[in-house]
Formats: C-alpha cells, sequence, structure tokens
C-alpha cells in the first residue's frame, strides 16, 4: 500500500501531535518487537502479518474475541526520558472495532484510553501522553497493551510503527560536584578484566603493552566457566585431550609483568581442595606470585556450569565443600583471600533443593535460595569467607541500547541486597565479608553487535561510575580475548556498524588500534578517570541523559567524567564545582562517535582525544551524542601571603590560600633558582597560618608553595 493512500488521522482529545524532539525515540515494534518487549497477548496474533502494512515488510495482525488483547510486554523500564506512545492501527476489512490502549506497572494496568471506533482499510496514527496511561515517569513499566472492549469476535485488526517519543532535549543541564563530600575510598581492584586460558596470546609482549596502556591492573584467570573444568597443572578441561594455549605460568608472567593483583578461579565442579591447595603452594610458596584472592568455583549456582558433584548445583553441597577448600588452601598460605559464589535474591537457585532451609534472622522466614543457604551453612560450619563473588549481565540475547544506558543504578540495590544476607544469616561475624563483582558485561547470552559497540563502551564507563558509589570493592570486566560470534541480536534499531558480537575488548594481536573495541577505549579512559587511594566524590546531574561522577586524585586534582547517553543531541550542561578552585584550564580526554567512526573508515584516530578548554568553578560545556567525555582538572596554584613579623621572635608567619586537602610544598631559596623543600603540608581548610624561623644573619629568603607532584 503506498503511502498516497494512507490517512493520517489527528486526534485532539487526550491525544497530542507527535512532537518533533531533539533525542531519539524508543522503538517497540519495527518488523519485529525491538528493546526487549515479548509477545505476552492473550489475543491471536501475527508479528509478521505482509498485508497491509504501515512502514517496512511487516505489521502485526490481531484477531482478538471476548476482551482479548495484544499485549507488548516491556522489562519493567524507566519511563522518565519518555513522553508518549506512538503507533499506527488499521481496523483491517471490517473495522469497527473499539480498543482501550493500556499502561502496564507491575503486570497491572494502571491507566487507559479509548481509541474510538476504528475505521477499515484506513491506517491511522495515535499519540498517546504517558501521562494518560498511569505510567509517566515511572521505573517498572512493563509495556502497553490493546484490549478489545466487547464480547464475541470481532475482525482483525493490524498495528504497526510502534514507539515511544523522547522527552524534548533540555536547553541546559546541570552537573555538579560536591568535593567537601566524599563517598569513599577508590579501590585498585576496580580496573580489572578477565583472561583466559583459551588466548594463547596472552603472554605475548603486545598484550602487556596493551594492558599498560589501558592501567588495567587486577587479572582474573583461567576464564569463567572454564574454572570448573580446568585442571591447573597440566592445562587440560576434563573430557578434552588438547591443552590450552595459554598455561598459569604464562598468565603470571602477564601479572607479574604488569605489576598486577590477581583472582584466581579454582576448580569447584570437577576438581578437589587438594587440587586447589597445590595450586596455592605453586604460586604463594614455590613462585612468590603474591596473588592473594582466590574464588571457589564460578557461578556454580548455574546449571549451565560443570559440576560432577552427587548433588549438582546444591547451595549446601557447595557450603560444605567451600568449608573443604578454605581450610586445605589456607593452611598452605594464611595470608590469602577466599570468596564464596553468591547471587541476589532470597529465593533465587535453590535449584530444587530443600532439605537445607535457611531462616532469616531478622524476619524469621525460611528461604531455600542459594545465598541463603550458602551462608547459613558456612556459619553452622564455623568458616568465614574473606569475600563474596558477584557477577552481573543485565541483558540475555535481546538487546536494547536505552534500557541498558538506563540500567546501571542497579549497582546500589545489588550491593545492599548482598549485605542483608550476609547480615542476616551469616550475623555480625560476616561484617568483613566484601563484596567482589569478578564479571561484568552487557549479555550473557548470544553475542551481537551491541557488545562491540559504542553503547557498551557507554555502559562500561556508567557502570563502574555506579559501582563505585557502592561497597562493591572490585570490577573486573569480562573479557580481554573472547571471540567473533554472529548468533546475538543484529537489529538495525542497534547502534554500530561491526555485523558481529564479541565479550572481548580487543580481537587479535597487534598494535592496530582498530584490532580494538571501544569497551577498549572506555577501559583506558577510567584509567585516568581514577586510580586506587583516590577520593570517590559527591557527583549530580539533572539530565537523565547524561550521567557524571567526580573523583578527588591523590595529588590534589579533579577529575569529572560525563556520559552522554542521548544518540542524536548534543547536550550543553553547566557544570558547577562547589568546594574545589580549579586552575584556568583542563585537559578534556574524550570518546565517542568520532573516534568509532574512524575505526570503520580507517580515517582519522580511533584513539581517545585530548584537548584543553578553559574553566572556573561555573562554566558551561556541550557534550557530543554517544560520547565519554573526561575533565582533569588541576587545582589553582597556591599561594603564600606573607603576614606582618612577629617582634622579636625571629619568626614570620605566612598564610596558604588554596585547596583542602591537598599536600603542597613549602619551598625556600635565597636565588629565586634553587629551592630547597623544606616542609611538606596537607591543609585542613582553604587557608593554614604557618610558622617558619629566620636563617642566622639574615640575608634574603624568598618563600613558594607548590603542589606535590
Amino acid at each position: 500500500m503506498g503511502m498516497n493512500s494512507r490517512l493520517l488521522v489527528t486526534v485532539c482529545s487526550l491525544l497530542l501531535l507527535q512532537k518533533v524532539t531533539a533525542q531519539a525515540p524508543l522503538p517497540i515494534y519495527t518488523d519485529n518487537l525491538v528493546n526487549n518487549f515479548q509477545n505476552w497477548s492473550w489475543a491471536t496474533v501475527n508479528f509478521s502479518n505482509t498485508s497491509p502494512v504501515y512502514s517496512g515488510s511487516y505489521s502485526i495482525s490481531v484477531t482478538a474475541s471476548d476482551y482479548s488483547a495484544v499485549w507488548l510486554h516491556g522489562p519493567g523500564f524507566n519511563t522518565a526520558p519518555y513522553t508518549n506512545l506512538s503507533f499506527w492501527i488499521n481496523g483491517g476489512t471490517g473495522g469497527g472495532q473499539v480498543l482501550s490502549v493500556a499502561g502496564i506497572l507491575g503486570g497491572v494496568s494502571v491507566g487507559s484510553y479509548t481509541l474510538p471506533a476504528l475505521t477499515a482499510n484506513t491506517w491511522r496514527q495515535f499519540t498517546i501522553p504517558l501521562s494518560s496511561l498511569g505510567v509517566a515517569n515511572q521505573t517498572n513499566c512493563n509495556g502497553f497493551w490493546w484490549q478489545l472492549q466487547s464480547s464475541g469476535s470481532a475482525p482483525a485488526f493490524y498495528l504497526d510503527a510502534v514507539q515511544l517519543n523522547a522527552v524534548p532535549a533540555p536547553a541546559l543541564s546541570h552537573l555538579t560536584v560536591n568535593a567537601a563530600q566524599p563517598v569513599r575510598t577508590a579501590d585498585a581492584r576496580w580496573f580489572g578484566i578477565n583472561t583466559a586460558v583459551w588466548d594463547s596470546s596472552l603472554d605475548t609482549s603486545s598484550t602487556i603493552a596493551e594492558l599498560h596502556d589501558t592501567g588495567l591492573t587486577t587479572l582474573r584467570f583461567p576464564g569463567g566457566s572454564t574454572a570448573d573444568g580446568y585442571n591447573w597443572a597440566t592445562g587440560i578441561s576434563i573430557g578434552n585431550t588438547f591443552t590450552w594455549g595459554t598455561s598459569f605460568a604464562n598468565f603470571a608472567q602477564v601479572a607479574t609483568n604488569i605489576g598486577a593483583q590477581a583472582i584466581i578461579t579454582v576448580n569447584y565442579g570437577t576438581g578437589t581442595p587438594a587440587e586447589a591447595a597445590a595450586w596455592v603452594s605453586n604460586s604463594s610458596v614455590i613462585n612468590h606470585y603474591g596473588f592473594k584472592y582466590w574464588e571457589i568455583g564460578n557461578e556454580v549456582y548455574g546449571t549451565w556450569e560443570t559440576d560432577s558433584n552427587a548433588n549438582p548445583h546444591d547451595p549446601y553441597t557447595y557450603a560444605t565443600r567451600a568449608q573443604t577448600y578454605i581450610q586445605q588452601m589456607k593452611a598452605v598460605d594464611p595470608t590469602i583471600k577466599i570468596g564464596v559464589v553468591v547471587i541476589t535474591g532470597e529465593d533465587i537457585d535453590s535449584n530444587g533443593y530443600s532439605l537445607h532451609p535457611a531462616t532469616n534472622s531478622a524476619t524469621g522466614q525460611v528461604h531455600y535460595g542459594w545465598t541463603p543457604v550458602v551462608l547459613s551453612t558456612l556459619k553452622q560450619l564455623g568458616v568465614t569467607p574473606d569475600f563474596a563473588i558477584y557477577h552481573s549481565y543485565p541483558q540475555s540475547g535481546s538487546d536494547s541500547d536505552p534500557f541498558l544506558l538506563q540500567g546501571t543504578s542497579h549497582w546500589t540495590g545489588d550491593a545492599a541486597n548482598l549485605r542483608m544476607m550476609i547480615t542476616d544469616y551469616f550475623g555480625s561475624g560476616g561484617t568483613n565479608i566484601e563484596l567482589l563483582c569478578t564479571e561484568n558485561n552487557s549479555d550473557s547470552g548470544p553475542l551481537g553487535k551491541q557488545s562491540v559497540s559504542l553503547v557498551n563502551a557507554l555502559y562500561y564507563a556508567d557502570s563502574l561510575g555506579q559501582l563505585m558509589q557502592t561497597e562493591f570493592n572490585s570490577f573486573v570486566w569480562w573479557d580481554l580475548r573472547n571471540g567473533q560470534d554472529t548468533t546475538g541480536d543484529l537489529d538495525p534499531t542497534l547502534y554500530g556498524w561491526r555485523m558481529y558480537g564479541d565479550l572481548g575488548i580487543m580481537n587479535g594481536v597487534g598494535t592496530a588500534l582498530t584490532n580494538r573495541y571501544p569497551p577498549y577505549f572506555s577501559a583506558k579512559l577510567m584509567g585516568l578517570f581514577a586510580r586506587g587511594g583516590d577520593t570517590v566524590l559527591t557527583a549530580s546531574s539533572d539530565d537523565n541523559l547524561l550521567s557524571t561522577y567526580a573523583v578527588r586524585r591523590a595529588d590534589g586534582a579533579l577529575t569529572l567524567l560525563a556520559i552522554s547517553k542521548d544518540s542524536v543531541s548534543n547536550l550543553t550542561a553547566q557544570i558547577a564545582l562547589n568546594g574545589f578552585a580549579p586552575g584556568p584550564s583542563a585537559t578534556v580526554y574524550s570518546y565517542g562517535m568520532t573516534q568509532d567512526n574512524a575505526a570503520e573508515t580507517g580515517t582519522g584516530s580511533c584513539d581517545i582525544a585530548t584537548d584543553m578548554t578553559a574553566v572556573a568553578t561555573n562554566f558551561n560545556y556541550t557534550f557530543a551524542p554517544y560520547s565519554l567525555t573526561l575533565f582533569w582538572f588541576p587545582p589553582v596554584a597556591p599561594l603564600l601571603k606573607p603576614m606582618p613579623f612577629s617582634p622579636g621572635s625571629g619568626q614570620f608567619v605566612v598564610q596558604l590560600a588554596g585547596q583542602s586537602g591537598a599536600p603542597y610544598l613549602l619551598q625556600l631559596s635565597t636565588n629565586l633558582t634553587t629551592w630547597t623543600t623544606v616542609s611538606t603540608n596537607i591543609p585542613s581548610a582553604s587557608s593554614l597560618n604557618l610558622t617558619n624561623t629566620l636563617a642566622p644573619g639574615g640575608g634574603r629568603q624568598f618563600w613558594r608553595a607548590v603542589w606535590q607532584p
């Protein structure tokens, strides 16, 4: 059907004309369901109907009766970035159907609008405000349904081009940093990457150079689920006859070469405590590698994991065996830290086992989920793990760029849930059990184009930025090299030009930047943003598509990271630095569409760009679509203000004006050429009075204060 035969009807009552916005809409149906929407209909539907069609190749045909409905189910998403629901609908050959469109929260209809009777053989667009459907500015929207408002059968009708229109981009956003409000101390284990036995290029000078380039200084080995079938001594996995391309000795050479800390996953699924203890002996006693963090198994709650125990994937069996692992491994090296596998939720992954209930000490309720049973059993056995191991993949197979970038705030709830279970099932003895994330990426299922796109680079930075606000003490990305896959989501609604997936941050070996995927550069940028020992600061944004994070570096500088999640608009923001006086200019590091396009075309640089910009405590800056921008603000130069001599004391007083908390050097010279450091000071306020004795015999003396390098 041609465009000239389509009739556009503007509906005025309670409906709005579609507003042209400066931000991208969220497609729901474009020849197929996209952005993780699913078919939960109880009417008869066909998502590949070939006629009539409004746009593209297909439409949705719906045959409804007795108040049945087509339900396009959403994944519990945040509607704040969107203003209305837009769709085209056709009454088919019969027409006359009366439908009610409903918004769904938590599986329940919370608001609806009844459409006028559909017109036969006519396409008509409706644009309904989300406020009319009861789902405006909600965090758990489960999509929308179109329900027949009569009993009996009705002629088929058709839906097409279903989407959510975006809220217009603000004229000016506001980013605020409060340098006087620290959140926590940065942990060096936040800058981690998984490495694997299948990576035969791991122990090479090229890989070592790339790890130095990114600043990734925590390495995990031997590679996820592989761990539960891997024998470290032989380098062979159960069921295999071949030796993996990288051995533990190869891994250790890389880790020690770059000065990295290691997280080693021992074989729980098919191994023994004695085998794990021998591994600790090889590492700590024989070779003195200094690897301190050891995990017992990988995701062993999951049925995808190799587990040859009599009761596979059983939390009670895991906890009782973990006791033996911990005892034998620490008998070899008492200084190592050993972690156990956990998952959020009190009733998740019981895997059908119910012989060992766990009672929540706070509520008195009984639960059979993986984490409650593991923790309560370890408590009963008198064994305290050093850390809890957590993995996070927000998607599995079906991808959504907007929802992925919207979903990074889960870290706060995850940390709170795990800490609650440690408290309620392990008690006060679990206070010092750390939370470590040793795997994170966008998708745990078949790999699609999003995994190697700019969107995943934005997700990497935003996920780590959110985790930095919690008590998680490690962030280990999955992974260094993984392998290409074409079985995942390649839908054209996803951003990106690589028509394959790969959870690695690089492909192949060599120094060519085109071998490195966007998450590689995100990791590199985060290494410039913060290091272990820095101070995470409070930062906020009033734009949900412009995230911001801040860190006070140990040298007194301040770094500010801004992440634009808008795919089409430049976003201008006013940046306010409260409690910090910057120097007149800042270094700006950026990565975004320009670099990603350079990687595709081979023209220009695909590496992080570096620039300078004038700054003050308040200034405006414009951020490109889909971009990472990092400001490095040096503190304003310190200034010595001489005060009057104290008569007869042989002393004088100076006053320092500058930042609080930043170390500075007080230096003396007699010729303005050679300077001698007299003292190193850390002021507790913006100014500080100092008293210094004049040298005997007088003479000209010059004093200055400089920031400690």
